[in-house]
This record gives structure tokens, C-alpha cells and sequence, in this order.
């Protein structure tokens, strides 16, 4: 009875978990390192085969486990039959993402987000902005959620993708943004201007606020300027991460057809 209880608190002390067959299999196709994999018995069918293929060609060690076991082991509800263990996230400084950019020969497109603290909301903003074309995302170390595995499956593998850093003092990070010349536009219900009626080309970084109180009054007074999304309904305030989807690709549009005029 002593040696299960130690296996069992073994094979729940791995650094970190990617939960999901979409996330799993994203995780094989970044070529991210993978410590082994876990599948339920009797799961060998439709994607799942592909996850085992995929493992096998890049050696990695894949264990079969009984449902009780892996549901001890999950560490979220619906892990659809498969369990990724892979080192700790692996976050990133500011300049890896302004460095990104410049890579890429685009103006600088950062995201800030001032004390997100659901794990959905989190995994939600990461996909969206994967898509968007977002360069990196910047987290506050305190007060708010980390990368954990339910961030990674709500995000549909894109945090594989996604430059995060993870930083003590968030004021701090949109002083060095403003020191390397982006704009930062902040979100608050009591802003004067609409998000459509605001220029938000060259390099820039918008900044979400916590869920119900929006950002602090600190991160708000060192914002270049304020947008706010109209809101119709008898409910006051948006999704976190439906907002965050509103006004980066606001953002998007408007850099799509500026560069159209400057063709024309």
C-alpha cells in the first residue's frame, strides 16, 4: 500500500501537463521537448493513433494506464483519453518578443494583460491572439494565472506558439515597451473614445484589465490613451477574452488597410 501511494505521488509530481488530443498533438508538431505521454487503455482510435505515431517517430514513451489511474493523474476533467508531461512553461524576457517582431520585419503588436485570473479567460485571449498575429503576450507574476495545462487545452496548443512574459511589475513592462516606441492603449468602460474610432497602427500594445475590475488605476494613468467597446444590453461589461478578441483584430483590420492605401 506504501509503494502506491509513493508511485502515485511520483507520477503527479511531473513539472507540467498538456491535457487534450488537439493540444497533445500540437505539442508533437512544435517539436517541443515531451517527457512521456499517458493514454488511457482501450483508447486507439481516430486522433489518438496519430498522437501514438507521431510519438513513436520521435522516440518518445508513451504508457498505457487504466481510467482510475489517469483520472488521478488528469488534471482537468476532459482530457479526452491522453496526458502530455513536459518541463515547466518556458517563459520569455520582453525583448524576446520586440526581438520577434523585428524578425519578422512588423511593427511591434504586444498584448497586456493586467491581472487575468481565469485559466479559460487566459487560454481563450492565447488562441486569439496566435491567430491575430500577436507577437507576445505579457503576464503579471502576481495576482493573476499562470500557464498551466488548463490554460494550454483552452488555448488549443497555441501557447506553444506564443511568446509569453511573465514579469513582477506590469507598469514597469509598458515603461520598457514605451521606451522602445510603442503606443499603449488601455480598455476601461469609462473611456471618451470607441476602439473602431481610435488609431491603432504602428507598433503597439493594448493593455485588458482583471475581469471584474478592469486594470489598476496605476496601469491606467501610464496608458497613452483609452478605448471602450459600446455596450447596448442591461450587461455592463464583456468577457475578458471576448473584448481582448474585439480589439486586436480591430487592431489587425486596421493595419490591413493601411497597408492597402499605401499601395494604392
Amino acid at each position: 500500500m506504501k509503494t502506491n501511494n509513493i508511485r502515485k505521488e511520483n507520477e503527479n509530481n511531473f513539472d507540467d501537463h498538456v491535457e487534450g488530443r488537439n493540444s497533445v498533438l500540437e505539442l508533437l508538431e512544435s517539436g517541443k521537448d515531451i517527457n512521456k505521454i499517458f493514454i488511457t487503455k482501450g483508447e486507439k482510435h481516430g486522433s489518438i493513433n496519430k498522437i501514438i505515431a507521431i510519438a513513436k517517430e520521435k522516440r518518445i514513451i508513451i504508457v498505457e494506464k487504466d481510467k482510475r489511474q489517469m483520472d488521478q493523474i488528469a488534471q482537468t476533467e476532459n482530457y479526452q483519453g491522453v496526458i502530455a508531461i513536459v518541463p515547466p512553461f518556458e517563459y520569455c524576457e520582453i525583448e524576446d518578443i520586440l526581438q520577434g517582431a523585428k524578425e519578422k520585419e512588423e511593427d511591434p503588436f504586444v498584448l497586456i494583460l493586467d491581472g487575468i485570473e481565469d485559466p479559460h479567460n487566459l487560454g481563450s485571449i492565447i488562441r486569439t491572439a496566435e491567430t491575430a498575429g500577436v507577437h507576445g503576450i505579457i503576464i503579471p507574476k502576481r495576482r493573476a494565472v499562470a500557464v498551466n495545462s488548463t490554460v494550454n487545452k483552452v488555448s488549443c496548443g497555441a501557447t506553444e506558439y506564443m511568446k509569453i512574459a511573465r514579469v513582477t511589475n506590469i507598469t514597469d513592462a509598458i515603461t520598457k515597451l514605451k521606451e522602445n516606441g510603442l503606443w499603449i492603449c488601455g480598455t476601461a468602460v469609462d473611456a471618451k473614445n470607441y476602439y473602431y474610432n481610435q488609431d491603432l497602427t504602428g507598433p503597439i500594445g493594448i493593455v485588458i484589465g482583471n475581469e471584474g475590475k478592469g486594470m489598476s488605476e496605476k496601469v491606467k494613468n501610464n496608458c497613452d490613451f483609452l478605448v471602450k467597446i459600446p455596450m447596448k444590453g442591461k450587461v455592463e461589461s464583456l468577457n475578458a477574452s471576448v473584448s481582448t478578441g474585439i480589439i486586436i483584430y480591430e487592431c489587425v483590420k486596421q493595419k490591413i488597410m493601411k497597408s492597402i492605401d499605401k499601395k494604392i
